[in-house]
């Protein structure tokens, strides 16, 4: 759920333009590439729902649709909590005022929300913290040690959050986030470490910053991390009754592997060393084998949607780099076979990939003949940002 805002230098800085884009596109954008959402309700000021309706995309995977808010933002995330689907267990609330969220924060906060019942992403304080009077004078110096700023997404199990509102609303109590009105019956909330670029754009000033961190992305790149890499592993023991699919390129007269998916033990690899370059979990968290949508699922489209949200969260693969550990099969008539069909899922060069075989000579569960084993390591760009004439709201 994108829930509104409300200065800014307009009633719903929602629609304030940032290089070139309504604020609240970038973290719907983002939103539509994480693993686990399957509905976006935008929740804006009544007079701009048709605006909301203009940036709507759903798929036949995942809902969208726009709801028309309160006065307060508590009013418009009761809104938009009622608009949510029955079969929702999990709702994930955003101000649509923070334009850099990522999909990797997303997802820590959406598993520990699943886990603990509630989650938000925050931030330690940094600062001495002092507590003031309303003449601004000194009172007390806090120990910043248990001081947290907090941020957005804020994840909830539905019924919890639900009942939060409910008794807020019967008590007539306004909540500074969502995650207070949890507190407030008695249920302990999880904190998330959250992202020094998730900032929010609340003021005119805020909106030149905002612009600066995007200008900055393309033109100042040593200022920031350019490179990533991450490590994947995978093995399965071989099924004589199913068929070898290895970097989705079928083996005929082969045996297959054991698994819930096609048990494409490259792929599981390279997923895993992507999700490992950008911090977003693995392929087992992503697409569990208790999940039967995911029974004998391509493991290369599953690999794909790894690579989406690697994009989404602003990288791209530069290179892939495989080896595959078995007795048998051969891997050489197949190796060029497995490298364009990788590139083309992950949207690379087929020369950056690279597959190698390699056996044990003998030892281990793959030199007995048992299964096959795969490792990969990913190596990520960050993509530029192309900078755009911008106009901010005053």
């Amino acid at each position: 759920m994108l829930a509104p805002g409300q200065r800014a230098g307009a009633r719903n800085k929602a629609f304030v333009e940032l290089a070139g884009r309504p604020l609240i596109s970038y973290a719907l954008e983002t939103l539509r590439h994480c693993d686990g959402i399957a509905e976006i309700v935008l929740v804006v000021a009544p007079e701009d729902v048709e605006r909301g309706r203009q940036l709507l995309r759903p798929r036949a995977d995942r809902s969208e649709r726009v709801v028309a808010g309160g006065a307060e933002r508590q009013a418009s995330v009761a809104a938009g909590l009622a608009e949510i689907r029955a079969s929702c267990d999990l709702v994930l609330i955003h101000d649509a005022a923070r334009p850099f969220v990522t999909p990797a924060l997303v997802h820590r906060c959406l598993e520990e929300a699943g886990a603990h019942g509630a989650a938000i992403a925050a931030l330690p304080a940094t600062d001495t913290v002092k507590e003031a009077d309303a003449e601004r004078l000194v009172r007390a110096t806090l120990d910043r040690s248990r001081i947290w700023l907090v941020q957005t997404p804020q994840a909830f199990r539905r019924t919890l959050i639900e009942e939060a509102h409910r008794a807020a609303a019967a008590a007539g109590v306004t909540g500074t986030d969502d995650a207070s009105l949890v507190e407030r019956l008695g249920h302990p909330v999880r904190l998330v470490e959250g992202d020094p670029d998730n900032i929010k754009v609340t003021y005119p000033g805020d909106v030149r910053r905002a612009e600066q961190v995007i200008a900055g992305r393309q033109t100042m790149p040593s200022i920031r991390a350019t490179i990533r890499c991450g490590i994947g592993y995978d093995a399965h023991r071989f099924a004589d009754d199913r068929p070898l699919v290895l970097a989705g390129v079928r083996f005929r007269d082969e045996r297959g592997l054991l698994g819930h998916s096609d048990a494409d033990v490259v792929c599981h690899a390279a997923a895993d060393a992507l999700l490992g370059a950008i911090a977003a979990g693995d392929i087992g968290q992503r697409f569990p084998d208790s999940d039967p949508a995911y029974r004998g699922a391509s493991s290369l489209a599953l690999l794909g949607q790894v690579a989406d949200t690697v994009r989404a969260s602003g990288w791209r693969v530069e290179n892939l780099d495989i080896v595959v550990i078995a007795e048998e099969p051969r891997l050489a008539p197949h190796v060029e076979s497995m490298r364009r069909a990788l590139a083309e899922t992950v949207g690379a060069d087929a020369g950056r990939i690279s597959i190698k075989g390699k056996t044990t000579e003998g030892m281990g569960f793959t030199g007995r003949g048992e299964g096959i084993a795969a490792q990969a390591i990913a190596t990520l760009r960050r993509l530029p940002i192309t900078r755009t004439r911008a106009k901010s709201e005053e």
